[in-house]
């Protein structure tokens, strides 16, 4: 395994511990969440160096419906080869995504003229919105441009579950998330309109849920929130600077940024999860 890879799986490790406590099962790691927020996944236990079971896969399927959290792994393809064909044999679907790192200085991407680029603070007046333009961008059926909007944000945004938006906030407080947000100054599409965030522990950030809303798509806003994350998480005493992108076409919006395809991250899920 190479340093980096080495690196980005201490990282890997570390992150979920702050809110979550580690389940151990052999092979594998169980983070099971504290409180309230998203559920947390099982990976591949860091230092474990021999192969994953189907039997393995099986029994911390039982663990995690035991406990109502979703059946879900993740794990570097090229740090635990193997393990991909040992999920597809337990019934799981195994989506492959490109693994990219910072290459580099960031390249700055410019936003269009009616629109600002800036980091979130806790006592931001739309933080509800710029939290709701995650939930409307992700739940798309695809990357495409498309009709929803501003409308659909604000209403997502009065709707937010308190759990998810109570951990949200914490995490700004605390300093353990960094986002930024890209915002219409006026107008129809006025209004936090794409949003990204990253996470960090030991020198190494990973940028995290960049999404548009499909009314402001194809404006080259994602390529713009993830520079300010790429440029402050540097400016922070990072090292690393890694994400993983949906697939090919969405990773060489980051390759615009100065990313560059390392590795590849893969996510296993029963079929009707995935």
């Amino acid at each position: 395994m190479s340093a980096l890879l080495a690196a980005i799986e201490r990282f890997y490790d570390a992150v979920p511990r702050r809110r979550a406590d580690a389940e151990v099962h052999g092979p594998l790691t169980l983070f099971v969440r504290r409180g309230d927020g998203w559920p947390y996944y099982a990976r591949p236990t860091l230092g474990h160096a021999g192969p994953v079971s189907v039997d393995d896969m099986a029994a911390m399927r039982a663990r995690q419906r035991g406990l109502s959290f979703p059946e879900s792994f993740e794990w570097v393809l090229e740090t635990t080869p193997g393990l991909d064909a040992a999920a597809e044999a337990a019934g799981l679907h195994v989506r492959r995504c490109p693994l990219l790192v910072l290459s580099g200085e960031p390249v700055q991407v410019a936003a269009p003229a009616d629109v600002s680029l800036g980091l979130v603070t806790p006592d931001d007046p739309d933080l509800a919105a710029v939290q709701a333009v995650a939930y409307v961008a992700f739940g798309a059926f695809d990357t495409a441009a498309g009709l929803a909007g501003p409308a659909e944000r604000d209403a997502t945004a009065a709707a937010l579950p308190a759990g998810h938006a109570t951990s949200w906030t914490t995490s700004l407080i605390d300093g353990t998330m960094v986002h930024a947000a890209a915002r219409g100054r006026a107008g129809e599409l006025a209004g936090p309109l794409c949003v990204g965030s990253y996470q960090h522990a030991e020198e190494v950030a990973e940028i995290v849920g960049v999404g548009t809303l499909p009314a402001a798509r194809r404006r080259g806003l994602a390529a713009a929130v993830t520079a300010v994350l790429a440029r402050r998480a540097l400016d922070a005493g990072n090292r690393t600077v890694f994400l993983s992108a949906q697939n090919d076409d969405v990773a060489r919006v980051y390759e615009r940024v100065g990313f560059r395809r390392v590795a590849t991250a893969c996510i296993a899920e029963p079929p009707e999860q995935a």
